[in-house]
Parts: C-alpha cells; structure tokens; sequence
C-alpha cells in the first residue's frame, strides 16, 4: 500500500504547531534568590505534559486535514470459477417467442420472448458464482461494451436486466462482437480459466480473415468458447445433425463447423426451450468451477479519522493538566 495526502498544501501550517513552546513575558517571574524556592516537580510536569499535548493536538488537526491515507492497493485472493464474458445478441429475434408450430415445446419459450428468458437465466448463473469476473457485452449491428470484467455482481446484474429496454436492430453481425470479446481480454494477466459465452439465436458467414483474426485471438489469449444457439422452433437450423439444406450450409451450421476448427476448448449447447436453456447453464457452472486467482483494486483508506481522534485526545490531556493546576492553586490558596 502506498501512503498519500489527499491535500498536502495543509501542510504548510505545520509550523503552526511550535507556538505552545514559545514562552509569554507573563511566564518569566523575577526572584531575588531563585534557589530558595522549592522544588516543584509536579507543576514542572504538568507545564511540560500541557506543552506536549498543545503541539500534538495543533499538528495531528493538521496532518488530519492534509487527508493521509493509503491508496493503489491490490489485494490478492483466491477462489474458484472463471474469467466469463457474456455475449448476448440483442437481435430483434431473441425479442420474438419459439414458435411451436403445433408441437410440444417445454419451459417459458413458447410464452415469453426468448430475450426475457435468457435474461433470467443469466441473472441466475451470475448470482450463483460470486467468485467470478464477469464482463458483459451486446451486440446486433455493433457490438457494445456494456460492463468491463469486474466481481461486483450487483452490476452485472443491472446490466442484464438493461437488455430489456427497447428493441434490438434486425442484423447480426458475429464476427465483429467475437473480435471485441476477445479484445476485452488483451492486457489482462492471466489468472484462470477464460471464457466467452455466446447466446444468440443465429449464426453469421465470417470472411477468411476475420476467422484467422477470432482463431489466433482465442489462441493468444487462452479463451474457452460456449454458445448457446437458442432455435425459434422447428424451422431452425439442427446444428447436432448438420444437414445441408437445399441452398447450401446455413450460417448458423457453417458458423459451428468453423467454432469446431478452433484450438481452444468449444462447447455448443443447443436449446429450444427454457429447460434445456436451464440445463445447458447447470452444466456451464459445473465445468468452469477451476482455481481463479483474483486481484482486487481496494478503495483508498482514509486515515484521517486516526489523526482528528490524537488530537482529540491531546486536548482531554489539556484539560486535565487545567484541572491540575487548579486544584493545586486552591491549595496553596489561604
């Protein structure tokens, strides 16, 4: 920890604090034969404890109002988990519902919007892993750096539940939210496991270099990739099959053929409603549960206070030398 002032100009009337050692004319008393009077080792005391407590008061006020106190503090601390960035498409199709077609879909997806859903289960999967740093981004035309990688939770959690303000925009552009998910993780020391968690209800075509440029990021940097590719229903693409349909490979299956490609760890959970979107975080918060080794910026500590209390208590010590020297003139009064 680092000592600093948050006001050091105070400290030019530290001076001020030497006037109790001047002595008064008033303090100087003429006697013909000093030596015959008597020895007064109390009085003696007193002045000097009553000097003493002067200056301390006069210089622990100032060095109070200067503002000591310790900052640029870094706590070290362990614990278990991962580094998780959340990347959500904010799509104006996660705001739509699965349409059933007839069939028997179970869970909330079939009712709610599919971005409620997933809002909720985020909030949930975050709320049980207070030992994780969680960053959390959005993204449809652009992505959008929404909270950086922090513990407090209590953010992550207002962040998520922000997503429910208007809708999103109609494109999804993947490869430039994966290229500023990885960017979040640049500079930062590497302290445990890594991951990006993408939920997103469809895939994107990824040109030659933006592949090469998302492969050699999470490569670089030790990045795990999930993604929960939530379906709108029957009609959706099954990525588990991987059929080629009439036109060709679908974005989301040429998506996840590439995601397969990649060097670092890939997990694809496909979900088409709120159970399987429950248990696919279940099994998320089971794997990523690793030794994480957290580094913590704490607040700067005000050590003022410790300063006001000394001087405070050199002014009981003024008091009290008073009422000494009072008591010892009452006796010496006839």
């Amino acid at each position: 920890m680092r000592f600093d002032l948050a006001q050091p100009w105070m400290l030019v009337l530290l001076p001020l604090a030497l006037l109790p050692l001047l002595r008064k004319r008033s303090d100087t008393l003429g006697f013909s034969h000093v030596a015959w009077l008597p020895a007064d080792r109390v009085g003696r005391l007193v002045g000097f404890l009553w000097r003493a407590f002067a200056v301390g008061a006069m210089a622990f006020t100032v060095l109070g109002l200067a503002g000591p106190g310790q900052s640029g503090a870094v706590v070290e601390r362990a614990g278990r988990g991962a580094e998780v960035l959340i990347l959500m498409d904010r799509s104006s199709s996660m705001d739509a519902t699965v349409h059933t077609n007839g069939l028997q879909t179970a869970g909330r997806m079939s009712q709610e919007p599919k971005a409620k859903v997933v809002r909720d289960l985020l909030s949930e999967f975050v709320a049980k892993r207070p030992d994780n740093r969680f960053a959390f981004m959005t993204f449809s035309t652009v992505p959008i750096a929404v909270v950086p990688f922090t513990q407090k939770t209590d953010t992550v959690q207002a962040a998520l539940a922000a997503t429910a303000i208007g809708r999103g925009l109609p494109e999804t552009r993947m490869g430039v939210a994966l290229l500023a998910a990885i960017e979040e993780f640049e500079g930062r020391s590497y302290s445990g496991s890594r991951v990006i968690l993408i939920v997103s209800d469809g895939g994107a075509q990824l040109d030659e270099a933006t592949r090469q440029r998302v492969h050699a990021g999470l490569a670089r940097e030790k990045i795990g990739l999930y993604w929960i590719y939530v379906r709108s229903g029957p009609n959706s693409p099954n990525l588990n099959t991987e059929t080629v349909s009439a036109y060709g490979l679908g974005e989301e299956l040429t998506l996840h053929q590439f995601f397969k490609t990649l060097s670092t760890p890939y997990r694809l959970y496909q979900v088409d409603d709120s159970t399987a979107m429950a248990a696919a975080m279940a099994e998320i918060d089971r794997q990523q549960n690793f030794p994480l080794t957290i580094h913590e910026r704490v607040p700067r500590r005000d050590h003022g206070a410790a300063f006001y209390l000394a001087a405070m208590l050199c002014c009981a010590g003024l008091l009290a030398c008073r009422a000494v020297q009072l008591q010892s003139w009452r006796k010496e009064t006839p």
